[in-house]
């Protein structure tokens, strides 16, 4: 069986931005004889191993979350590379993510990946890294989760003075409307003959 250490690690990289709670650590060992105690040592001692100078992440516990961070003095070195990437071009999916937020902003990961009809978590990530979008306060839904809007990064990049220079977009329940109507006029032409 691999170690309780790394077991939390691989579970604490898996949650992302998000974290875990200490409820929600314990649950993931029901069967395994591990107590509240034993898994705050336990994280404890990873939040001290992390803060070592040859990590460049560190464990911290905000709002009763444990989650992974990449450390400050990364920074200098994530916006070379950021700005080195910044001009890539874009996947089909960051642009449709994109589009969603500047259509429907300020907006919620959640509502986002209603409308997406799959996840967006690493769309959000490389959105914010990029500068394109970023968090704009939270939503009072439960959980109060963040709210995301484009930035003036996202204006310059698609040369835009303001969002209503947007193109309009269509329609599609008129569009199902006027289909629906066509063929029922269809099916009453057939069935009269």
């Amino acid at each position: 069986m691999p170690s309780l250490h790394a077991i939390l690690e691989g579970l604490l990289y898996l949650s992302g931005d998000e974290g875990l709670s200490i409820k929600q650590l314990l649950s993931c060992f029901e069967t395994e004889a591990v107590n509240e105690e034993e898994l705050l040592k336990a994280l404890d001692a990873m939040m001290e191993e992390y803060l070592q100078a040859d990590h460049g992440i560190e464990l911290v516990c905000y709002g009763g979350n444990y989650k992974f961070v990449s450390k400050e003095m990364l920074h200098p070195y994530a916006e070379k590379l950021f700005a080195a990437t910044k001009m890539a071009t874009l996947s089909n999916a960051a642009l449709e993510t994109l589009a969603i937020i500047a259509y429907k902003q300020p907006i919620t990961r959640v509502e986002i990946e209603e409308i997406r009809g799959v996840g967006c978590d690493m769309m959000i990530r490389k959105l914010l890294a990029r500068s394109l979008i970023k968090e704009c306060g939270r939503s009072d839904a439960p959980g109060r989760p963040f709210l995301y809007e484009v930035t003036k990064e996202f204006m310059d990049t698609f040369q835009l003075e303001s969002l209503k220079e947007l193109p309009d977009l269509p329609d599609f329940k008129e569009q199902v409307d006027e289909e629906l109507f066509d063929e029922e006029i269809i099916n009453s032409e057939t069935d009269t003959k």
